[in-house]
């Protein structure tokens, strides 16, 4: 993670990360995850909470995912050291009172569940404190409900934010939908900026197919988007789109998708029997298209582009993370100065 490109490519510093779905972590088990080139312990104490660390003794570098749950701790199986939540070494069995003991030694991510999702927070320094745990109003106000959708691509993750901050392509790949297949082939975009990043949107168009998107920066990155949805879909309005996407390394992505609807008492009921029933296999079947188009692209794509108005958000996202890029870097050469 040394330079810009390595910041492009897994993922900025300084930022809350979605790993998994909550239910991939259980009680009493230990999950190893590789995301935004970290190697990852996952586990919860017996109070449930989760915990996220780094997958490696502070000992000898021993895999803690292949060690021992003691429900408080971890203990590694290779010569039973043992560590806190915190990262601290609690005890070593086979020298105890070792100076090993009561050091923190194993970094340790601030992690929180949300929404059906546990999210980590990846600071540039290791003890960077963590901005707010901020998330989209479809995933905080309670008059929203979701389901998660989650998936893990072989395709780089800035393609996954390309994608979804391209509306136009929801009229061409997507034509065949039973929510993308009305408007026009053509459309003039614009970018409108707002206080937590900007929205790309049609200047011709509103309310018709998938119109607009918008890129959303509060310490965590999401895109949200919104598909009108026909009167045989239920009640709620719209459908909205809440995205993030995850690097694993340079080459796959983990994403999720929240598909959100504004309703409560009966008309949730009624969203949710309709969801599961008849939507759900559709908004998979148009994921889908999405992970053929992604996967079969060259690495090197953006090397050989010919861009054009539409793609004007693109531009725009890509320069924003390689000036956060850049201004990352800057800052860690600045703190080596100082030790």
């Amino acid at each position: 993670m040394n330079t810009v490109e390595d910041l492009i490519h897994l993922g900025l510093r300084d930022r809350w990360y979605a790993l998994c779905p909550s239910e991939l972590v259980k009680r009493g088990e230990l999950v190893r995850l590789d995301r935004a080139g970290e190697e990852l312990l996952l586990w919860r104490d017996a109070a449930g909470a989760v915990h996220v660390q780094e997958d490696r003794c502070p000992h000898r570098g021993a895999r803690l995912s292949q060690g021992v749950h003691m429900g408080d701790r971890i203990a590694c199986n290779y010569h039973g050291v043992q560590i806190d939540k915190a990262g601290v070494v609690v005890s070593v069995p086979g020298v105890p009172g070792c100076s090993l003991e009561g050091k923190r030694a194993l970094r340790t991510f601030p992690a929180t569940d949300h929404a059906g999702a546990v999210f980590a927070w990846f600071g540039d320094a290791e003890d960077a404190e963590p901005v707010p745990f901020d998330v989209p109003e479809q995933l905080a106000d309670e008059e929203w409900d979701h389901f998660l959708a989650y998936v893990e691509w072989d395709a780089p993750w800035v393609y996954s934010l390309d994608n979804l901050m391209d509306p136009m392509h929801g009229a061409f790949l997507h034509r065949k939908s039973h929510t993308m297949a009305s408007g026009k082939r053509e459309a003039l975009f614009q970018i409108r900026d707002t206080d937590t990043g900007f929205i790309f949107e049609k200047t011709d168009q509103v309310g018709v197919n998938f119109d607009w998107s918008e890129w959303i920066d509060t310490g965590a990155q999401w895109v949200r988007l919104e598909i009108p949805y026909r009167a045989t879909a239920g009640p709620g309005g719209p459908f909205t789109i809440v995205c993030t996407v995850t690097p694993i390394n340079q080459t796959q992505q983990a994403a999720f998708f929240w598909r959100c609807r504004k309703v409560s008492g009966w008309q949730r009921d009624t969203w949710r029997f309709l969801y599961k029933a008849r939507l759900e296999a559709r908004h998979w079947e148009v994921l889908e298209q999405d992970r053929v188009m992604e996967e079969a692209m060259p690495l090197d794509a953006w090397s050989r582009e010919n861009l054009y108005q539409h793609d004007l958000a693109l531009v725009r996202l890509r320069r924003m993370i390689r000036g956060e890029a850049q201004r990352q870097l800057a800052a860690r050469e600045e703190r080596k100065a100082k030790v």
